[in-house]
C-alpha cells in the first residue's frame, strides 16, 4: 500500500485521531500500533545513525527486526557515521536497511565540484537528502523518525503523529528527555556515536556540523553562521511531490 491508500480520507483529521489516542502511550506501544498493526509492510524508520539513533533503532528491533531503515548517505557523512552504521546494525540484528544516495547525474549537474555545501545549503541537502527520501518513501504509507521536542526550538510543538503531504509521520520519542535518552542508553548498554565524545551531539554531514558549547542546545552545532534549522527533510512537503 502507498499513500495512495489515503484517498478520501482527511489525513489531517486522521492524524488527531491517532496522536490523541496514543498520548500517555509508551514509545514501545506508540511503535507496535504503528509497526504491527497500523501499517504493516508499510512502513519505514528513517534513521541518521546519528548521536542518539541508537535509542530509536533498539526500541523498533525490538518490534520487529525486519523493519525497512532507511539511511540517507549524502556522500558528506563522517566515517565515524559509517562505521557506526555497520556497528549498530550488527548489533541490533536489523535486516532491512536500505542506503539512499543522491541521483549521480543530478550532482553532476548541480555540484560537480562538491562545494554545493557551501555556497547554497538548502540546494544541497535537497539534492542529497530531500530527494533521495522521498524517492525512497514512495512505496510507504507512513514513516517514523526520531525527533524529540527538547533538541530544539523549532521541535518544541512535536506531535506524536504528524499528516506530512500524502503520508503519517510518527514520532514516538516526541516526549522524551535528554535524561530519558542517556538512561535508556545506559539501561541496555548501547554504544554511542564516537563523536559524541567530541562534543558532537547532533551529527549530519561532516561539512555542516561541529562541535556544541556546553548550555546550547543539541542542534546549534549544525550550520552554524546561518538561519538554517532543518535540513529540509522534516519540512512540510507538497502532496503532488510524495
Amino acid at each position: 500500500m502507498s499513500a495512495l491508500a489515503f484517498a478520501g480520507l482527511d489525513l489531517d483529521d486522521y492524524a488527531a485521531s491517532l496522536n490523541a489516542q496514543m498520548q500517555g502511550r509508551s514509545a514501545e506501544d506508540v511503535l507496535g500500533i504503528a509497526i504491527r498493526d497500523l501499517f504493516p509492510g508499510q512502513i519505514a524508520l528513517v534513521s541518521s545513525f546519528g548521536a542518539e539513533s541508537a535509542v530509536l533503532l533498539h526500541l523498533a528491533a525490538q518490534t520487529d527486526k525486519a523493519t525497512p531503515i532507511l539511511f540517507l548517505d549524502t556522500g558528506k557523512l563522517f566515517e565515524q557515521t559509517l562505521q557506526y552504521r555497520d556497528a549498530l546494525v550488527d548489533r541490533l540484528g536489523l535486516s532491512d536497511v536500505r542506503v539512499l544516495k543522491p541521483d549521480a547525474k543530478q550532482l553532476a549537474a548541480q555540484d560537480e565540484s562538491g562545494t554545493l555545501w557551501f555556497k547554497d545549503t538548502e540546494a544541497c541537502c535537497n539534492i542529497r537528502k530531500v530527494q533521495p527520501l522521498q524517492r525512497a518513501l514512495k512505496p510507504f504509507a507512513a514513516w517514523i523518525n526520531g525527533r524529540k521536542r527538547y533538541q530544539a526550538n523549532t521541535r518544541r510543538e512535536i506531535a506524536l503523529v504528524e499528516a506530512e503531504g500524502a503520508r503519517l509521520k510518527f514520532n514516538p520519542l516526541a516526549g522524551w528527555n535528554a535524561a530519558e535518552i542517556e538512561a535508556y542508553f545506559a539501561r541496555h548498554d548501547l554504544p554511542r556515536h564516537p563523536l559524541v565524545a567530541e562534543g558532537y551531539l547532533s551529527i549530519g554531514c561532516d561539512t555542516c556540523t561541529r562541535p556544541v558549547a556546553a548550555g546550547q542546545d543539541a542542534r546549534s552545532g549544525r550550520w552554524q553562521g546561518s538561519e538554517k534549522t532543518e535540513c529540509g527533510i522534516h519540512l512540510p512537503i507538497p502532496v503532488g511531490n510524495l
